[in-house]
């Protein structure tokens, strides 16, 4: 069973990120007043600030944010601190330059950008631990300070590491796990072109290779080794800060990126977790945009996934200008309206704090098209008017702090399959689109969800809270998961399992049994044929009640047992008419195993038959374009409605609500206008 949080938010509160090192020091009261004007009371600075601590090695000095955190005392502004590890200062890389990252070919990256470091080389280890000391003896009881930010957007930017330290710490870590090395040889099934190893010294970390192709089993261990040398490196941290810092305050770091185990880093590092939401990388310059594609939308799957990790998460970068740098990212300024519907899409996924990224756009260096709050010009605009209305907003939400999202279902992912689907292209090929296709229909059916991630204590208690759990493509199933599975059916849950199930273990290697392997007593299904759908024909459906259904990428053949019922057919090719969707009773529950990639409109059919498709339809109807979100809590439920489009779209409410924004009660059509936000209080 995963921990509780260990930190929520006392109120709904607004912030925003800011350089003092970036401006002239005559600019700090202003903004601090301005900021306050605006409504917020909260900001992050420092995590670039290596050099205002130690210029040089050794010469440790604090008089800079001394005299800022001052100000912020006197102006009374909260400030989350945090550690400067993710740019390490130029006498560091020169001196140590086996702290740097490098390229799989050996190639160092050097100074001059940021996350330029490996989390594994123990001379950055012992300064980042020494500076991260320093800084928390020095602010630990600083007043001012409220929170503290480990580094910055681990993984971000580069999330591979190739350097020397980590050839070393790879082998150790392999070592640890299998001990010996038959044992090694075995998991790694280096039987197969004569990879075995005799010596430790032959283990290494991915290398150039013939055709770039890595050994799928080592590749896996590979990205687990990534994630724990990233947790290690924050857990360091973190525990420097704790035996130094004034109590209440946290201790948090920002993500969301690959090949890290947000969630074991959360249990073992952090009090809540955060996330930089930037949905304007939606509409980069260069990308065919579709007026009914779901486009910024499409950040609350992000979302989802965050709220996973923290259920009242924190927004520390939220987006409020156009994205951009001097060498990529080119895309528009929020319209009018769009900062505030960002912001909103955030608080209703689960952030309790948003922190606007930045306050002003810098003058200087890469991000410069990076734009903040305010323009160049430092003048009030636009977009600091609509941040003061967020922050009004906020204040008539406060009711919602800390309010839990009401979800209808629940879609099971785990990072051993997430981490295989990036080695094996065949896996991957399924796992991103049926994902985004699950995302899609519940969104088309209002049909808000969780995400459910199994680790290794998760207990049946936890998935039992859902009536119904979509576990897309366990390509990778172990007997602890599965028996986890079988009590979650046997106690009346409905799970529904995709194509391409079971056929692996652990370690990546496929298993001698029938698909879906560990899950065959469980789903009553027994895969006899399986196929990726052919270039050569008609697009693959799936015959289900007349209707023929998208059944995209991958076909499974099913065979069902005597008890299991047949709901639906493959509809083309070889296999036309051969069992396509079955149903097996287990318990007082069911299985649902569809063998095929999921279509948004195959999830729109299966949300339905389970009954859980538009769980809001009695107190709402809205049209497609109109995103549904329910947070609930003391026994209220509040009903989030975010239009994204550039048009109005009318709603029409079944009861009488009030609106927590407007104070009114509506009932009947609701005008929602060009990316217009409203919340309702349902009793």
């Amino acid at each position: 069973m995963r921990q509780a949080q260990k930190f929520c938010w006392p109120a709904l509160t607004m912030g925003v990120c800011y350089y003092p090192e970036q401006w002239d020091e005559s600019l700090w009261r202003s903004d601090l007043q301005r900021m306050k004007k605006a409504g917020i009371t909260v900001i992050r600075v420092a995590e670039f600030a290596w050099s205002k601590f130690e210029e040089n090695e050794g010469e440790f000095t604090f008089d800079f944010f001394d005299r800022f955190l001052a100000l912020c005392v006197e102006e009374e502004m909260q400030v989350i601190f945090s550690t400067p590890t993710a740019t390490p200062p130029a006498w560091l890389t020169e001196k140590y330059p086996e702290v740097l990252n490098a390229t799989k070919e050996g190639v160092l990256y050097r100074h001059g950008l940021r996350r330029h470091y490996n989390y594994n080389s123990p001379v950055y280890q012992q300064l980042c631990a020494r500076i991260v000391e320093q800084l928390a003896i020095h602010y630990g009881q600083h007043p001012a300070i409220i929170g503290w930010q480990i580094d910055n957007e681990l993984n971000c930017e580069v999330d591979e590491f190739y350097s020397q330290a980590d050839d070393d710490a790879f082998r150790v870590w392999v070592r640890d796990k299998y001990q010996t090395l038959p044992e090694l040889n075995k998991a790694w099934g280096t039987a197969f072109w004569n990879q075995g190893y005799t010596d430790w010294q032959q283990v290494h970390l991915p290398r150039p290779t013939v055709r770039g192709t890595i050994n799928p089993h080592l590749h896996l261990d590979y990205l687990r080794f990534i994630s724990a040398s990233a947790v290690r490196f924050c857990t360091m941290q973190s525990e420097i800060l704790r035996r130094h810092l004034r109590k209440g305050c946290f201790i948090t770091t920002n993500g969301l990126f690959d090949y890290v185990d947000n969630h074991r880093m959360t249990d073992e590092a952090l009090d809540i977790y955060s996330y930089d939401s930037y949905p304007d990388f939606a509409f980069e310059l260069g990308r065919t945009i579709d007026h009914n594609d779901l486009n910024d939308r499409s950040w609350s799957m992000k979302l989802t996934n965050v709220r996973a990790i923290s259920p009242n998460f924190m927004i520390m970068e939220q987006q409020s200008g156009g994205n951009g740098w001097t060498t990529r990212l080119e895309a528009p300024a929020p319209r009018p309206g769009q900062l505030t519907l960002w912001a909103m899409q955030s608080l209703a996924h689960g952030a309790d704090c948003i922190s606007f990224f930045r306050w002003r756009t810098s003058i200087m260096g890469t991000e410069i098209y990076w734009h903040g709050i305010l323009d160049y010009d430092n003048r009030d605009n636009r977009r600091l008017g609509e941040v003061a209305q967020v922050g009004e907003m906020l204040r008539k939400l406060q009711p919602l702090c800390g309010a839990a999202h009401k979800a209808a279902f629940g879609v099971i992912r785990d990072y051993d399959n997430e981490w295989d689907a990036r080695v094996d292209a065949w896996h991957g090929r399924m796992h991103d689109p049926s994902r985004w296709e699950i995302f899609e229909g519940a969104q088309r059916s209002h049909a808000p969800y969780d995400e459910v991630w199994l680790g290794m204590d998760t207990e049946v208690a936890e998935l039992a809270k859902y009536q119904v759990l979509i576990y897309p493509h366990a390509v990778i199933m172990t007997e602890a998961r599965a028996k986890l599975l079988e009590d979650y059916v046997q106690q009346g849950g409905t799970l529904i399992i995709g194509c391409r199930t079971g056929y692996k273990d652990a370690t990546g290697k496929c298993v001698m049994l029938p698909q879906p392997g560990l899950l065959g007593k469980l789903s009553g299904s027994d895969v006899t044929d399986f196929t990726f759908a052919s270039p050569a024909e008609e697009a693959p459906t799936i015959l289900w009640d007349g209707e023929a259904l998208p059944a995209p990428i991958f076909a499974d053949i099913l065979h069902p047992a005597e008890d299991t019922k047949v709901l639906a057919c493959h509809n083309t090719s070889y296999f036309k008419g051969q069992p396509a969707l079955t149903e097996h009773p287990y318990g007082a529950g069911r299985v649902l195993h569809w063998g095929a990639g999921f279509s948004a409109a195959a999830v729109r059919k299966l949300l339905s038959y389970t009954g859980v498709a538009e769980p809001f339809r009695d107190v709402a109807q809205l049209p497609e374009n109109v995103e549904l979100v329910v947070r609930e809590k003391d026994g209220k439920q509040y009903l989030f409605v975010l239009n994204y489009k550039s048009w109005t779209e009318t709603i029409r409410l079944q009861k009488p609500m009030k609106s927590l924004l407007s104070g009114e009660v509506r009932q009947g059509e609701v005008a929602l206008p060009a990316y217009g936000v409203d919340v309702f209080e349902m009793n």
